[in-house]
């Protein structure tokens, strides 16, 4: 398949430089392409079009000019505004690998108490390994970690690590690229080349692609897990507007 120029962009610059680069970017891109047929949720701006994007595959119109949030990121937005009290309420949040889409609206608001981790993010306030994490037990009420655990081998200790640092009562969404059609993960740790990775799991840096039993390895860890197909709510046209993927799941943990 031929590759958009924003895939080439993806596999030539590292994600840090990239997660840079975007904020110079950003506001030519959104004058650029406003319009009005598609609206991006978490800025509330409208579009012409939306930006194609993928490492492996390239999906169009995709990518928001705005705020580079891609389907899952205005679905959660969409999910966390209209179904919880994530914006109201007092909450102690640490953010896995925090997606720049979200980091400086979440940190702006005087309800969280925020607190971002990753090994290599530029975004991250804590350098953390998300298998040893640098924390107390019982330390947060809400942990967002999206499209992380696919990156790692030990992926059974990372989730037990979120659980241990979850408070009981506390809640989290651990979204991941997941292959519904699919009865049973794969993974095979003696596949290391980018290439070879990028065909079989989706993306150069992924390790697995989770099936329908994703839900099995976070009860595993000790989470009540729950699969909510948020966009059956929304109806094709709200899907069409944001420009989401139908019948993607948001997967909601809860320590009790």
């Amino acid at each position: 398949m031929k590759k958009s120029f924003f895939s080439w962009i993806l596999h030539i610059f590292p994600r840090p430089f990239l997660i840079k680069a975007s904020y110079w970017a950003r506001p030519f891109l959104a004058f650029w392409l406003r319009g009005t047929i598609h609206t991006d949720p978490i800025d509330g701006k409208s579009y012409r079009k939306f930006l194609p994007y993928g490492y492996h595959q390239s999906r169009a119109g995709v990518l928001a000019p705005g705020t580079l949030s891609l389907e899952r990121h205005r679905l959660l937005w969409l999910y966390l505004k209209r179904e919880t009290h994530f914006f109201t309420n007092p909450i102690k949040l640490l953010h896995m690998a925090p997606e720049q889409a979200f980091y400086k609206r979440f940190n702006r608001l005087k309800n969280i108490d925020y607190t971002t981790a990753d090994l290599y993010s530029p975004l991250a306030m804590v350098k953390a390994d998300l298998c040893a994490l640098p924390f107390e037990d019982n330390s947060f009420d809400v942990i967002l970690c999206n499209h992380v655990l696919e990156h790692i081998p030990d992926h059974k200790t990372a989730m037990k690590e979120l659980y241990r640092v979850m408070k009981p009562g506390g809640w989290g969404i651990f979204q991941i690229p997941q292959d519904l059609s699919r009865a049973k993960t794969f993974e095979d740790h003696s596949i290391t080349e980018p290439k070879e990775r990028a065909a079989i799991f989706g993306q150069y840096d992924h390790v697995r692609v989770y099936g329908r039993d994703y839900g099995t390895f976070l009860q595993e860890a000790g989470f009540k897990y729950e699969a909510i197909d948020y966009t059956a709510n929304l109806g094709a046209a709200a899907i069409e507007k944001f420009r989401l993927a139908k019948g993607e799941l948001i997967p909601l943990v809860r320590k009790e």
